[in-house]
């Protein structure tokens, strides 16, 4: 009894060993399919030449493999529980031991397969989701360009157009930032001018003699700013009738 139950066991991790290899192989195969078809994928979408037959024809093969490592999958899980249930009614105890870490084993291998086979999976189908999407964008692009001469003309038109409003924007999103920084330079200019006419009309209290000199030179500091601000205004109003026009 105990040899029967002894080949039986045997019989099961020998079903299990040859279901893991098989698996590993189709798991190999269906990952280097799914790779294939990717880069198949990208390149007739990159070019005009590509025969579409490519890619339906590996959708066909990757629905077979998987429909093949779902069955083998299967029938390793069976074989684990019919381990799992000859563990559990083994007649002798000091074997449990062995047995349940040979069996947990074979799970973890399952469980490794499993996953892998998901996973790859889900990838595949996620890049086939968005290379059906980019497909079906592109065709709708060639349909409308492939459309009367009047709409492609319009199309032009509206394009250019369109450039030349987010040029027009980005010249007067530089024009505002120039007029700014020249804002706050000339503010902080402003508030040095300030400190030193402080300065100087103490020293023009305190001399009499030099408050001719800086009624002169405050003159002059007017002159320039005046001069000074109507070439930034006259630069500022050139440049917007540039980008309107």
């Amino acid at each position: 009894m105990a040899a029967g139950s002894s080949n039986y066991w045997e019989d099961l991790r020998k079903q299990a060993r040859q279901l893991e290899n098989e698996l590993d192989l189709k798991l190999v195969s269906f990952s280097k399919l799914c790779t294939s078809s990717r880069d198949g994928r990208r390149d007739r979408y990159s070019s005009d030449t590509t025969p579409l037959l490519n890619g339906s024809s590996q959708d066909r093969m990757f629905e077979t493999m998987a429909v093949e490592i779902e069955q083998l999958l299967g029938k390793l899980t069976g074989i684990n529980d019919k381990m799992a249930e000859y563990t559990n009614s083994a007649g002798v105890p000091s074997l449990n031991a062995a047995l349940m870490h040979t069996l947990q084993r074979h799970r973890d291998i399952l469980q490794d397969y499993t996953h892998e086979f998901h996973k790859t999976k889900a990838n595949f189908l996620a890049i086939r989701e968005r290379e059906n999407l980019l497909g079906s964008v592109r065709k709708d692009i060639e349909s409308y360009k492939s459309g009367s001469g009047v709409n492609n003309r319009r199309t032009e038109l509206f394009l250019k157009e369109h450039e030349h409003l987010r040029n027009s924007d980005r010249l007067i999103e530089e024009t505002i930032s120039i007029a700014m920084a020249t804002k706050e330079n000339m503010t902080s200019q402003r508030g040095m001018l300030k400190s030193i006419h402080s300065k100087m009309n103490t020293l023009a209290n305190r001399f009499p003699a030099v408050n001719s000199l800086i009624q002169r030179i405050n003159l002059r500091k007017r002159r320039d700013s005046f001069i000074l601000g109507s070439i930034i205004g006259i630069c500022t109003i050139l440049l917007l009738l540039f980008a309107f026009h």
